[in-house]
């Protein structure tokens, strides 16, 4: 069956996303959908070499409250999602790694929303200091992995790409960092 886009119109720019009302014919269908244009984000990982992983505290107006979540960072325009990986973990954990591996990309919502995740394991870290944006308010705090999977089970942790974060994470990885 065939798919045509037969009308796109932008009805908001906004500075972190659009919207567009696209038309699409499927077959002998003709319906209208809503979509949020967004460029994509960044998501990584750090494990240190005790077996923790950082992850940051912060407000999220959108959930009214704090949530526990994995670094991560929209793309600038045609930024490399590894390279935005490295600077989120230098911006909001104050390391830099020496290995980074790419885990999985994920769709968030892909319903109504365009915005793809790349996934990145962060091993071998060095400590160089946090480099936070004026808007970022955060803390960062260190977790085991078996901790992780608690706080995930009994609903601390509820912010989808941590989950898809600490599911994704290789066992080679967790025992490499404990060596």
């Amino acid at each position: 069956m065939s798919i045509e886009t037969k009308s796109s119109e932008t009805i908001f720019h906004g500075r972190v996303f659009d919207v567009r009302t696209d038309t699409i014919r499927e077959g002998d269908v003709e319906y209208e959908r809503d979509i949020v244009v967004h460029k994509g984000s960044a998501v990584i990982v750090p494990v240190f070499e005790d077996g923790t992983v950082a992850l940051v505290r912060q407000y999220r107006h959108a959930a009214g409250e704090y949530l526990l979540e994995v670094p991560a960072g929209s793309l600038e325009d045609g930024e490399d999602p590894l390279e935005a990986a490295k600077r989120e973990l230098e911006e909001e954990i104050g390391v830099v790694a020496e290995n980074v591996e790419k885990l999985c990309e994920f769709y968030v919502s892909p319903g109504f929303v365009t915005e793809k995740m790349h996934l990145y394991l962060a091993t071998d870290l060095t400590n160089v200091g946090q480099k936070l944006e004026s808007d970022e308010l955060i803390e960062v705090e260190r977790y085991s992995l078996s901790e992780l999977q608690t706080m995930i089970a009994d609903g601390r942790i509820c912010d989808a790409k941590t989950m898809i974060a600490v599911q994704m994470l290789p066992d080679h990885a967790t025992r490499a960092a404990k060596a």
